[in-house]
């Protein structure tokens, strides 16, 4: 069990950390080649393009979990035929999405919290960012079901070598070419596209059991798929909302230094999340086969593994915070004000990770053995119920220290709330008693 979780795991976490990673390069690009009013501006147009995210792991993971569980339950044609209605759709929707944020990107960075002086560079951010909904979404579902057709380290490569064609390209585009702002958006999705043409022979030249093909879209299978699917962009909808709501609050208690200073801490727990996630997104086609045929205790097996992994990479990013965190700070900007700001920051904000993680990890679990109900309570808890409520309580008695710990506090909350409602493994032994 293990050497299959090592398998499935450590590939997609060491591909979404360089993926991060990439991230917190384009932020030392965007910081330093353009300045820190762009960091800013970049934090603005963050909820947007999470929720992207969001969408795409929505389809990744409600499909993926339909698709392994019909591997498990020695139903491949079932399989090929979901992986390609969820494809099909996921095209339709980028289309629509890249429109959308092409020609109203004033609106929707003006609703995103955008300040006067931050509104023209976000605007030409999204703007641009917009223009590669289809590489950046197909992407990361690509990679998923590539993981889901027993290729995990294909999936590893391709998001690798897309990220590092995202760095070259931001270093030509920002300083040796002086495209500003847009040239991070153009290099995110130019590699995104250098992903997703690694992929696609997988899928043309069937060297899986995954093929493309023409299929007429079926509603009841579009919506078994979202709703096991829909938790995954619930909880990244639910890190916008947090971070809206970070932005918000800062501009009130702050203004734009605190702003400033959020979009670095963003930049680095960035990392640790991706990480998080990526092994929750590895494991999960080793927990919907399972459930597929029906093996309780490897379902299990894996979550306990999967929530003790979780914890010690959370341990070495709180001490990697505190003993190395004003050094990082200090890649991102040369302002000492913001810097300490950001510092601060980071050493409460870390602390937050270990409970993110089993949050993160439930979420799924409850996912791949279909009931989405619990997933979708834990994103209501974390972003719409006690997140608003800590940022209001902490922020008014212990200004930007309570905005700071705000994060801690939900997310505890969160985890405790899940644990009195429901209970992994009586779920799991009620599942397949149905």
């Amino acid at each position: 069990m293990t050497k299959k979780f090592f398998k499935y795991a450590v590939p997609s976490a060491i591909a979404m950390f360089i993926s991060s990673m990439y991230t917190v390069i384009d932020g030392i690009f965007v910081g330093q080649g353009v300045g820190d009013s762009a960091l800013a501006a970049v934090n603005i147009v963050l909820p947007f393009t999470v929720l992207l995210f969001g969408l795409a792991s929505m389809f990744a993971i409600g499909g993926g979990a339909l698709v392994s569980k019909n591997f498990g339950a020695n139903n491949t044609e079932k399989a090929v035929n979901i992986f390609r209605q969820v494809f099909k759709f996921l095209l339709i929707l980028s289309i629509g999405i890249s429109i959308i944020g092409a020609f109203f990107t004033e609106g929707i960075v003006n609703l995103l919290g955008a300040t006067q002086k931050l509104q023209t560079m976000s605007v030409e951010y999204l703007r641009f960012y917009a223009l590669f909904c289809i590489p950046n979404l197909a992407g990361i579902v690509l990679s998923s079901f590539v993981r889901n057709d027993g290729r995990p380290k294909l999936a590893m490569v391709s998001t690798i070598c897309g990220a590092v064609t995202n760095i070259i390209l931001d270093y030509v585009f920002i300083f040796q070419l002086g495209f500003g702002i847009k040239g991070a958006a153009i290099a995110t999705g130019l590699g995104q596209i250098v992903t997703v043409c690694m992929l696609l022979p997988h899928f043309l030249k069937g060297k899986g059991q995954l093929t493309f093909g023409k299929v007429r879209l079926n509603k009841e299978i579009i919506k078994e798929f979202s709703l096991i699917g829909f938790p995954s962009f619930f909880a990244q909808a639910s890190y916008s909302i947090i971070v809206l709501l970070h932005n918000i609050a800062l501009a009130k208690y702050v203004g734009d230094v605190g702003i400033s200073a959020y979009s670095i801490i963003n930049y680095l727990t960035t990392n640790i999340y991706m990480v998080l996630y990526g092994i929750t997104l590895g494991v999960q086609p080793l927990l919907s086969y399972n459930y597929g045929r029906k093996d309780a205790e490897k379902l299990i097996g894996f979550f306990k593994i999967t929530c003790i992994s979780s914890l010690l990479i959370s341990g070495a990013f709180v001490i990697t915070s505190f003993v190395f965190g004003q050094n990082l700070i200090g890649i991102f900007t040369s302002d000492p004000y913001i810097a300490k700001l950001a510092y601060r920051a980071l050493r409460v904000a870390s602390f937050s990770y270990f409970v993110v993680g089993l949050n993160l990890n439930t979420l799924v679990y409850y996912q791949a053995i279909e009931k989405p109900m619990y997933s979708n309570i834990s994103c209501i808890c974390r972003s719409v119920i006690f997140l608003p409520i800590c940022l209001f309580i902490f922020g008014s008695m212990f200004g930007i220290n309570g905005i700071w710990i705000s994060a801690t506090v939900s997310e505890s909350l969160t985890f405790i709330t899940i644990k009195l409602i429901a209970n992994v493994k009586t779920s799991t032994q009620a599942v397949f008693a149905e």
